[in-house]
């Protein structure tokens, strides 16, 4: 028989933990969706945001605001700062803990955001892929040194137009991994990743994506941020530079935080600024979408689908 959605059951050590995971582009909707489920369903939610790892990138990272915090706990929000080292591998392993301190309580856990590179690691393992190759990615930077970082960009939508769709044109990071993984196997690491999916799994999931009209995302994306801006983005930038976070750390150099500093070093005026900023954050809901529509196990519904959403999560979820 079927648990009602708050009643509690046990938590069994010997069985592996049940997911929820609530995917999908920028601006969808997942935040509010989740905190209502997991409201329901007496759930946690373990963030998978790349950005909303960073201390004090809070309103340009749309993180979830103190009371909506206060209303569900959420994990993996807040626990580096700026300038410090976070990758895929740190992700899953913090989120791993999470996870199971969380069944081992009795609790659902709902894993949001819309990092598909961090969700991978997670579900999957981390990419079973060559190792890194210091003279090749020497040798990388030297010509994004030399060149530029778009050049090495160029260089990948040539010969691996798969891997740049899901890559922003700014991280050289993975620009270069790309790069190297398919100089050392002739393999789209796109490819390699989409073998990797059928591997085995660390958990029991139901994949949730939400989508919307195209027009109706980028309507979405344009006014969030212009409520950003409203509520105080410049000056969030303005106390991450006084704070001595140089702007080249890498959360400074996103989208978002590029143009806000550009607009305060005197290079955009604050309609550029803007501007900018809602259109690279509509070219990556592009990109997010075509990394998540290559994974097949993906229910999609419509944010407003509410209660087949919450039918579709109880099937599946009777307990933890």
């Amino acid at each position: 028989m079927m648990n009602s959605p708050g009643e509690k059951q046990a938590p069994n050590p010997a069985v592996q933990p049940s997911l929820v995971i609530i995917t999908g582009p920028t601006g969808v909707g997942k935040t509010a969706l989740a905190i209502r489920l997991a409201e329901r369903f007496d759930g946690e939610i373990v963030s998978a945001d790349s950005m909303q790892v960073y201390r004090h990138l809070d309103i340009g990272t749309a993180k979830p605001s103190p009371e909506e915090q206060a209303r569900v706990p959420h994990h993996l929000i807040d626990v580096v700062d700026p300038d410090e080292e976070f990758n895929a591998a740190m992700f899953a392993e913090q989120a791993d803990a999470a996870i199971h301190s969380l069944h081992e309580r009795g609790k659902r856990v709902f894993v949001v955001g819309g990092t598909g590179l961090y969700l991978d690691a997670l579900i999957g393992g981390l990419l079973k892929a060559p190792g890194a190759d210091g003279k090749l990615r020497d040798s990388y930077r030297e010509k994004a040194a030399r060149h530029g970082k778009g050049y090495l960009y160029e260089q990948l939508k040539e010969i691996d137009p798969a891997a740049a769709a899901g890559i922003h044109p700014n991280d050289l990071v993975r620009t270069i991994r790309a790069l190297e993984v398919m100089e050392q196997t002739g393999q789209s690491i796109v490819a390699i990743q989409g073998e990797h999916r059928f591997g085995s799994r660390a958990y029991d999931c139901i994949k949730i994506g939400l989508t919307v009209d195209r027009n109706l995302l980028y309507d979405r994306i344009n006014r969030r941020v212009e409520r950003m801006v409203a509520e105080g983005l410049v000056e969030e930038g303005r106390r991450l530079l006084k704070m001595g976070y140089a702007e080249e750390v890498l959360p400074l150099q996103a989208m978002t935080y590029r143009n806000v500093i550009s607009h305060i070093r005197g290079n955009q005026d604050r309609e550029e600024m803007v501007r900018l900023i809602k259109r690279d954050t509509r070219h990556y809901a592009r990109r997010q979408l075509t990394w998540f529509r290559r994974d097949p196990d993906i229910k999609w519904f419509a944010p407003q689908d509410e209660n087949m959403i919450s039918r579709a999560v109880e099937s599946r979820v009777s307990g933890p």
